[in-house]
């Protein structure tokens, strides 16, 4: 029987009685016109990995992984055929034949996922078999912040590679926020001269008597972003870049003081903030404001092109934030009750609902869609904009029932922050203890959405914010082992029970924790906590009891 320890599960899984196809030496790929990418990461990363040479060779050779493209199977779908000439893998489209090869890697065992072969001469079997597959959702992401914790380039483009070993396909990057602005912008260096970096940080929840008395920081170049979206791109996942307006805003306002609401803080004086929650000064409602923003996104549209080709129904996304604004100092500014009165709106709420619908405008009329969290439903949205669902399901719902595209990441389910075990060894304790199998039980359609409008449910991410990650190691441990049961979950279709084989899942994971190791994934073990991933003494924020799905 063909091995079943594959995450995400496949539709289908077919065994042949006996048989086996040996990948060695003599093995050659195949790669018919439009597979060509996947040709090339089955050669660099899976030659490395076993020691092969997976040279380029005929369609008939006597043993080779053949790859084609399939125009009966739908976009990203493949059928994996395993056989005494070799696998031969056929993709609805190039990302279909790439996610085949993904599990054909999958299929070779934990030594497939090193960079170097760990046991030269070992022989390398695939049971013969077919494996059909298809995702149940084209948008199936992870957001990353990187803005509260920087993670270097490297570590940005081994996340891209964890996704993509995972069947994920959006890469939702939190680029700013109060506590630093992490992309170059060459109008406006003092964004990242001054706003990259604070003097400190705190350590853990912001109750926390605790700092680190050292500057933190760091930057992505505008190469830099152009190697991370060429690279998201080969592997098939889309980035999404989020840059916050108008409120997670000071350390723009750090840098360009007038920014900031000038006539009741003294802006010139702030500084990016070291600490977490949700800071009250946001950006003044001015055109001075408007025109900044759009000088930046201008920048920023060259170096996150439109792929519709690859990416047909959620290319051009630009994701704005919209969430969690201020509005204290609105209250009290001057220059934002006069622009309240010249636009004959009603208050500070609906001023918000101003500024999100000018950038829908302006991001619509240069052929992107604008997507934000779920705040900017207040007011109205134009018909393109997209809702990032977090606040529970609602206002997936509202989106939805309103005719616009929705994307379903509630924090009671996929916030990878929160914790993983009520245990007092949990380090750092964020919100309310979502589990493994709580993340693998979550379902992204909300039941009481009709047929037409969960058709506008494009998919689900979940959300990884590092306010208490202060290093890759913790984001692994947070992200995992949960974000493969999240990648299920957006993959897999649910069956005809329509509830999830959690005892079966953790079966899999058996496996799949090898390939883990292989990676170098320093993932939360079921036991919990490993010593050294424990932080004893440092505050977090825990909740008791569970909230309401809704």
């Amino acid at each position: 029987m063909m091995d079943t320890g594959l995450i995400p599960a496949p539709l289908v899984v077919e065994g042949a009685p006996d048989g086996r196809f040996t990948l060695d030496a003599d093995t050659v790929l195949w790669a018919a016109p439009g597979t060509e990418g996947t040709a090339r990461w089955l050669s660099a990363v899976l030659g490395a990995a076993l020691g092969l040479p997976l040279r380029p060779g005929p369609e008939d050779a006597p043993q080779a992984v053949r790859l084609l493209l399939d125009d009966t199977l739908g976009p990203e779908a493949y059928r994996l055929v395993a056989g005494d000439t070799g696998v031969e893998i056929r993709g609805g489209d190039a990302a279909g034949v790439f996610w085949g090869a993904q599990t054909l890697r999958q299929l070779l065992g934990p030594d497939a996922f090193r960079r170097a072969p760990v046991r030269p001469g070992a022989v390398h079997e695939i049971e013969h078999g077919v494996i059909e597959d298809a995702p149940r959702f084209r948008w199936r992401g992870l957001m990353l912040d990187v803005s509260r914790h920087f993670m270097p380039k490297e570590g940005v483009l081994r996340y891209l590679d964890l996704l993509a070993a995972h069947k994920l396909n959006v890469f939702h990057f939190h680029l700013t926020d109060d506590q630093g602005w992490r992309v170059q912008i060459k109008r406006y260096p003092r964004l990242t001269e001054i706003g990259s970096w604070r003097a400190r940080t705190k350590f853990g929840h912001r109750a926390s008597p605790l700092w680190e008395e050292k500057p933190h920081g760091g930057f992505y170049t505008q190469d830099d972003i152009r190697e991370i979206v060429a690279y998201a791109a080969e592997r098939h996942i889309a980035v999404v870049p989020e840059i916050d307006i108008p409120g997670h805003s000071q350390a723009a306002i750090a840098a360009y003081p007038e920014l900031g609401n000038t006539d009741v803080v003294d802006t010139a004086s702030l500084t990016v903030w070291d600490n977490w929650g949700v800071s009250k000064n946001v950006l003044a409602p001015t055109e001075a404001t408007l025109r900044f923003y759009e000088a930046v996104f201008e920048e920023l549209l060259d170096l996150f092109p439109a792929d519709p080709d690859r990416f047909p129904e959620f290319s051009g996304f630009f994701h704005i934030g919209g969430d969690e604004c201020a509005k204290d100092q609105w209250r009290e500014s001057a220059t934002a009750q006069a622009r309240i009165r010249e636009l004959g709106i009603a208050d500070e709420d609906a001023l918000q609902s101003w500024f999100i619908r000018h950038f829908d405008t302006w991001l619509t009329a240069r052929g992107r869609r604008l997507i934000g969290w779920d705040e900017i439903l207040e007011g109205g949205l134009a018909p393109g904009a997209a809702v990032s669902s977090w606040r529970g399901y609602q206002g997936g719902v509202t989106a939805a029932r309103a005719g616009h595209d929705v994307v379903m990441c509630p924090e009671q389910h996929v916030y990878l922050d929160y914790r993983q075990a009520p245990g007092e060894d949990e380090p750092v304790p964020i919100a309310y203890v979502r589990t493994l199998e709580d993340v693998y039980r979550f379902e992204p359609v909300p039941p009481q959405l009709t047929e037409a409008e969960a058709r506008h449910v494009l998919g689900t991410q979940a959300n990884v914010w590092t306010e208490v990650m202060e290093d890759p190691a913790r984001v692994d441990y947070q992200a995992f082992p949960r974000l493969a049961a999240f990648a299920e979950v957006a993959w897999s279709r649910l069956p005809a029970s329509a509830e999830r084989d959690f005892a079966g899942f953790e079966r899999r994971m058996d496996a799949h924790y090898g390939r883990l190791d292989a990676l170098g994934v320093a993932y939360r073990e079921p036991a919990g906590p490993r010593p050294w991933q424990r932080r004893p003494g440092v505050l977090g924020r825990p909740i008791e009891g569970a909230p309401p799905n809704v």
